[in-house]
């Protein structure tokens, strides 16, 4: 009995260490693809941030001076901070807003509802490509389609592209239209709420403002705050909308971080100092995700009491 015992438990090893195995072969591509194109390419940056290396060069170590010259000489870098941060504040609550107005219009048992759905999750698929950011500017040229729309309801034409003070805002408007991912994730939320809640409400007397209000916005918070951090690290990364669209102008009104950064890598051949800029962009992701998760407590509610 004991030898059959012995037989049956490495026999089951055996076959656990077969499956892992197999599961290890799985999960290869993934981790050889990790660590060659995600982590290599992070931890190299960060050395390269202290030298003055170029494309094709050799490095020399000089400690703080490409972050000296970041912040105490290099105007285009505040100026390009700036700008990022007022399109962040433009682009996230626009598209959070679109995309929970559309996921609460289609929370509703309508006809057709699956191609709807379908319809408005196609822009997160090819809003980010280089076509679809230069269909947008000739859409906003200032004889573009735009234009023409409004010229017939009666409103002059706007220089949407060459106007400094409205630049910014049509860039912006390619990410808020990429609303369809962040819109799936609320709809899922909004499904998950208790029927028998707004049963509650409504025999209380309230309405659907007062439902939404009381019970679907607090329900969803999770996904409100998962929302937020993700959709504000893509802003802050964003660079195909304001080099196709703009190239940056007019007078580096839409000059965004992520412009800047390439212009010095890939332009001025800075690999160094570039590095250090794509640094402080990290730490700046690094430091909105950690207020965000830090004041959670505080405003994120879970249902089940979880935390």
């Amino acid at each position: 009995m004991e030898k059959e015992s012995e037989e049956i438990n490495v026999s089951g090893r055996w076959v656990g260490m077969k499956k892992n195995h197999q599961g290890y072969i799985y999960i290869l591509p993934w981790v050889v693809g990790f660590l060659l194109f995600q982590l290599y390419p992070f931890v190299v940056s960060f050395a390269y941030s202290w030298t003055n290396i170029r494309i094709a060069g050799s490095a020399t170590f000089i400690g703080w001076e490409n972050y000296k010259r970041l912040f105490i000489t290099d105007t285009d870098f505040l100026h390009s901070l700036s700008i990022t941060v007022q399109y962040v504040l433009i682009t996230v609550p626009g598209k959070l807003l679109v995309s929970l107005v559309f996921a609460l219009l289609l929370n509703r048992a309508l006809a057709c509802m699956r191609l709807f759905r379908t319809v408005y999750y196609l822009p997160s698929i090819l809003g980010g490509s280089v076509a679809i950011s230069a269909l947008w500017r000739v859409m906003f040229m200032h004889t573009g389609i735009v234009n023409n729309l409004t010229a017939r309801l009666g409103f002059p034409p706007l220089n949407w592209l060459g106007d400094p003070s409205l630049a910014l805002f049509t860039i912006s408007l390619v990410e808020i239209w990429q609303f369809g991912s962040a819109m799936v994730i609320f709809l899922a939320a909004l499904k998950q709420v208790p029927a028998e809640l707004y049963d509650a409400v409504t025999i209380d007397g309230g309405g659907p403002v007062r439902a939404f209000f009381t019970i679907s916005l607090p329900l969803i918070t999770p996904q409100i705050q998962f929302n937020l951090v993700m959709q504000t690290i893509n802003a802050l990364q964003n660079f195909t909308s304001a080099f196709v669209v703009t190239q940056g102008g007019p007078i580096k009104s839409t000059y965004l971080l992520g412009l800047k950064l390439y212009e010095d890598a890939f332009s001025r051949f800075n690999m160094g100092y570039a590095s250090a800029q794509s640094w402080v962009l990290f730490l700046l992701v690094l430091t909105f995700t950690l207020l965000v998760f830090s004041t959670s407590k505080y405003w994120v509610f879970y249902y089940d009491g979880g935390k």
